[in-house]
């Protein structure tokens, strides 16, 4: 948005005293940048200079001969100048570069002069890289007292572009930096100098400009009575303006058309307006409102900067920071540096926490080191980060330092299902420094043996994936190094041996991150290897995009990568049931896979998807005992590591990762965005089975239900993936109870609990045990319908290598299509032994070539 200049400024028009062509300029000193397409009336950062004509002498060159500029009594504190001095010559005489391009410095290189009406004289060195520097500098050889007349950039990541309909910027970052400075946003470029004048109560009559050791360009002069110095901003500063009519916000609710004649505009979001008088831990997910006509303006300023916001119709709207008036309200300024302390309230230790402050303006206060507006989109710069809707979080490893403003501010602190969070305020004052709190911990199933995890994570360094582990008490974080067309993540933190553990007091060994691979095809499916050892099972992806890159062909089957995984000691897990949903099921058949993953990126939005529960289901009711995982699928700040979790029993054993993984194969898990839930039939755990007699019997069946922040509405005991009892509560954090149940066929039972964080939808699913199988005599778990469903899957992958995969070679090939081929002779055959006949694609009748 294109803004007046500051009235502040008067240009001085050296028209009169030019004395070269920009065009003629000697080596060194050719060409200024942006500088070239300027004429006549300009400004740079606010300030108005009069360049000089396109045609005629444009530009005061400083070589020999001094040039005496009339002033004709001005009063002026500061005069600006645009100048540049010609390029250095950083070579010694032996040919060693002995500074690097523009690093060269103190150099006289001429004398601005003062001469008053009183007849006294100032003479101002004007030195190298102090007050002048040349055009083009390696990277940091800034001015010491110059700064680049080019302006300073605020820009939006490439998410938000794409969200507002505007192209994605091609400039350093890519939108992640959101800034850049003027120094590298243009090159070449002149500078500007804010001479001060030691006498501005004196008239000056000239100002003569004197070449001394090197040469230089005048561009252009402006003088100002500002008492502050005209081209230092004061640090970031906030107000919440009041829009007024026409001024509207854009579609990720920001201001498009604002601006500041001298500084630049950082950001101006909607305000997020909080309802303090429920801010506590009664609240499951207390978000802000977006106010109406409301901006929160962040900005860096002159003091006598003013504000424009543009309409679409009519002239900007100004307004004087300084001024007092109603629409402009200050929000106090983030000055006071405060360490922030989180302690276990029984041990004493630090605890990595997730962390939240925001001041009475609704304005998030990051720690240090963390984004004032944290990235959301996809392979975003975002780690150690949290954005859920308009609550934006820090992980940090139970200290911080905050800049917080003088006042009340609101806190957040997390810590996983087990821990009651604190959501509270406190004051600061002049002297705060620090602040510590505690967390106490109300359920403590870590005692009773169980463990917490998360089976997919993405994009994090395993330093971040473990610290996150310890905030959201998560034990143990599986980080999967994977492929996105021709993007690589993580593969270079995977070496096939270290488990990464946390270094934080207390807490040594309770956390832990191991890298794996998640290898996938966007047709045939995904699959996860966990904390296999030994080299990086290849390909990462296979079959072309998005998995892989286009022109990539299939060469192999998730079936291969998975019996590599299980011969190097790894887990396997089919990743975010029910999809992608096809060769999936040929490797249940075929005994290649651990456990089914059910997959939340935000349990604030979505718990456990049903069609992944009935997916599961189906291949319980076919009698393969697969237990569930939770994982996140983590690939954004959006996305809450352990929003859905895993819980697997340990038993009497020692946390290590190994003993992880052999607790998932025996099945003794369940799966939650909240509630714990545990479960026995006749003394059974889930992943177990019990024999009944041929003729059946009565069972009993015993669950309890603990969580600190989700309420419960209902649990529910699902058999052969019916539920045949429902106990409702309203909003409970704590139930158990007990059934007898007659079972007549071979079966099994899981326990599946209802509660969400959002009040309007109470009947979603929150947690889910794995099953008890329940057979009857020697008779097997088998439903027809669910295994003829199977059994088109299989088919259809099948159908995809035989005719659109592209394929490398004649043997693997072959080998793609006997794997296939033989999971669906398996479960053919097995449907043919429970005396079943169905009905063949056409591409698959018996005895039909593949």
């Amino acid at each position: 948005m294109q803004v007046p200049a500051s009235a502040h400024f008067t240009a001085i028009d050296l028209n009169g005293y030019f004395n070269c062509k920009r065009a003629k300029l000697p080596k060194g000193l050719e060409s200024a940048g942006s500088i070239d397409t300027m004429f006549d009336s300009s400004q740079f950062r606010g300030i108005p200079f009069s360049l000089g004509p396109v045609e005629a002498n444009n530009v005061i060159l400083l070589d020999q001969e001094p040039v005496t500029v009339e002033l004709q009594g001005a009063i002026a504190t500061y005069l600006v100048f645009v100048h540049v001095v010609e390029d250095g010559s950083p070579t010694g005489g032996e040919g060693i570069e002995r500074w690097g391009q523009g690093n060269m410095s103190g150099q006289h290189v001429s004398d601005y002069v003062l001469e008053y009406e009183n007849g006294e004289r100032f003479v101002k060195p004007i030195l190298r890289r102090f007050a002048i520097q040349e055009r083009e500098g390696a990277w940091g050889a800034s001015g010491f007292a110059c700064i680049p007349c080019n302006q300073d950039v605020v820009f939006r990541s490439t998410d938000e572009d794409v969200a507002i309909g505007r192209s994605t910027p091609s400039v350093f970052g890519h939108g992640e930096t959101r800034t850049v400075s003027g120094r590298d946003s243009g090159s070449p470029r002149a500078w500007l100098y804010a001479l001060p004048n030691p006498q501005p109560e004196q008239s000056i009559r000239s100002m003569t400009l004197n070449p001394c050791a090197e040469r230089s360009a005048v561009y252009g002069l402006a003088i100002t009575s500002l008492p502050d110095h005209p081209l230092r901003y004061q640090p970031r500063r906030k107000m919440r303006v009041t829009l007024p009519p026409g001024v509207a916000f854009n579609a990720i609710d920001e201001m498009d058309h604002i601006a500041v004649d001298l500084g630049t505009i950082i950001s101006a979001r909607r305000q997020l307006v909080y309802d303090h008088s429920r801010w506590n831990v009664d609240e499951v997910d207390l978000q802000p409102v977006a106010s109406g006509n409301k901006v929160v303006v962040e900005y860096a300023a002159h003091p006598a900067a003013i504000l424009y916001m543009g309409r679409p119709e009519g002239e900007p709207i100004a307004l004087k920071l300084q001024e007092t008036v109603d629409s402009i309200v200050t929000i106090a300024p983030a000055y006071r540096p405060v360490t922030v302390k989180v302690r276990d309230k029984s041990t004493r230790h630090p605890v990595g926490v997730r962390i939240h402050f925001h001041g009475e303006a609704g304005e998030y206060l990051p720690p240090k080191g963390y984004h004032r507006k944290v990235n959301r989109g996809w392979c975003e710069d975002n780690y150690g980060e949290f954005a859920n809707h308009a609550n934006q979080y820090a992980y940090i490893r139970g200290e911080c330092v905050v800049d917080l403003p003088l006042g009340k501010v609101y806190v957040e602190i997390t810590r996983g299902y087990e821990v009651t969070p604190i959501r509270e305020s406190f004051d600061v004052t002049p002297s705060t420094s620090e602040i510590t709190f505690e967390l106490e911990r109300v359920l403590d199933w870590r005692s009773k043996g169980w463990v917490s995890a998360d089976t997919h994570v993405h994009f994090l360094t395993p330093a971040t994936a473990v610290l996150e582990g310890e905030a959201e008490d998560v034990n143990v974080v599986n980080l999967l190094a994977s492929q996105w067309g021709e993007m690589f993540s993580n593969v270079s933190d995977f070496d096939g041996s270290t488990t990464h553990s946390n270094t934080l007091s207390g807490n040594n060994g309770e956390f832990l991150a191991r890298v794996g691979t998640e290898n996938r095809m966007q047709t045939l499916g995904h699959i996860s290897l966990l904390g296999y050892s030994g080299a990086v099972i290849h390909p990462l992806c296979s079959g072309g995009p998005s998995e892989s890159a286009i022109g990539d062909f299939q060469e192999v089957t998730m079936a291969e990568w998975a019996e590599r995984c299980i011969a190097q000691q790894g887990l396997v897990v089919m990743p975010h049931a029910p999809n992608p949903q096809l060769e999936r099921v040929a490797d249940v058949v075929l005994d290649l896979v651990h456990a089914i993953e059910f997959m939340s990126i935000n349990p604030f939005d979505y718990q456990l998807n049903p069609a992944a529960v009935a997916d599961w289901y189906r291949f319980l009711n076919v009698g393969y005992h697969l237990p569930i995982v939770g994982g996140s699928d983590k690939m954004s700040a959006s996305s809450l590591l352990g929003g859905i979790r895993t819980y697997a029993h340990l038993g009497e054993n020692d946390l290590t990762y190994e003993n992880w993984m052999d607790a998932v194969k025996l099945g003794h898990t369940f799966v939650t965005v909240g509630p714990l839930v545990d479960m026995q039939v006749e003394g059974a755990v889930p992943g177990q089975k019990i024999t009944l007699p041929k003729s059946g019997g009565t069972i009993s069946i015993s669950w309890r239900v603990e969580s600190v922040r989700l309420p419960v509405t209902s649990v529910e005991v699902v058999v052969g993936g019916r539920m045949v009892s429902q106990e409702s509560f309203n909003n409970v954090t704590s139930a158990e109870g007990t059934l007898d149940l007659t079972i007549d066929e071979s079966t099994w039972i899981a326990v599946r609990v209802r509660g969400t964080y959002n009040d309007t939808e109470p009947d979603r699913i929150a947690a889910h045990t794995s099953a008890v199988q329940v057979l009857k005599a020697d008779a097997p778990v088998y439903k027809q319908v669910d295994a003829v469903e199977m059994l088109k899957q299989i088919e259809g992958a099948i159908a995809y290598i035989d005719t659109i995969a592209s394929r490398p070679d004649a043997d693997r090939y072959r080998k793609m299509q006997l794997t296939l081929e033989s999971a669906y002779n398996r479960l053919h055959q097995r449907m043919h032994q429970q005396g079943v006949f169905h009905q063949h694609t056409p591409l698959h009748e018996h005895g039909h070539e593949h």
